[in-house]
């Protein structure tokens, strides 16, 4: 079955070019309306929605990314600064260990050639996150050795300060001094939970 459309095709050349371009632009607005109509305005709102949805996840995207490049950064350093706390937790001793470093302490007198006059533990200290143990003590002997003495509490494994230092000579013009002075030596206090 074959359809004529020359008889079609013949009318339509008959219409003026003006008429048939107004057909035309008739044809496609009535097509764009319809469009518009039917497909575009009852689904606007949705799809104004769906790129407002659209950007704000490209937004979150673009911060995650941000702060996962910055997260190996953060967790790098994390363990960096987990190292170096455990590394100062070493110097730190435990209680358990405190009567063998004063013991110790004692022994490095004796070894610098002092005579301890008086070793007395003192009170303990809370601070923040650490005690401080102080320890007051007496010493007598020459200069150089009290100095010998202070030099090699300060090279022991653990943190010890010697402060408020006061010498005096034992007698007039004698070279043996009395040193008062006191060690203080750290041990880690853990913040209990609640405070």
């Amino acid at each position: 079955m074959k359809i004529d459309i020359e008889p079609l095709i013949n009318k339509v050349e008959k219409i003026k070019m003006k008429f048939r371009i107004l057909i035309l632009v008739g044809t496609l607005l009535l097509l764009a309306g319809s469009f518009a109509y039917f497909f575009y305005l009852p689904n606007a709102d949705k799809i104004s929605r769906l790129k407002k949805d659209i950007s704000n996840l490209e937004n979150r995207i673009r911060i995650a990314r941000v702060k996962s490049r910055r997260l190996g950064k953060l967790e790098s350093k994390f363990k960096e600064v987990n190292i170096k706390f455990k590394e100062a937790l070493t110097l730190l001793p435990e209680k358990k260990e405190i009567p063998s470093l004063l013991t110790r302490i004692n022994q490095l007198g004796r070894e610098s050639n002092l005579e301890f006059m008086a070793f007395k533990p003192k009170k303990e200290v809370k601070k923040d996150f650490y005690v401080e143990i102080p320890v007051s003590m007496k010493v007598k002997g020459r200069y150089h050795n009290i100095a010998m003495f202070f030099y090699r509490v300060g090279k022991m494994k653990r943190i010890v300060n010697i402060m408020n230092i006061n010498m005096k000579p034992s007698k007039s013009l004698s070279p043996e001094l009395i040193s008062n002075c006191e060690a203080v030596t750290y041990r880690f206090e853990p913040k209990k939970k609640g405070k």
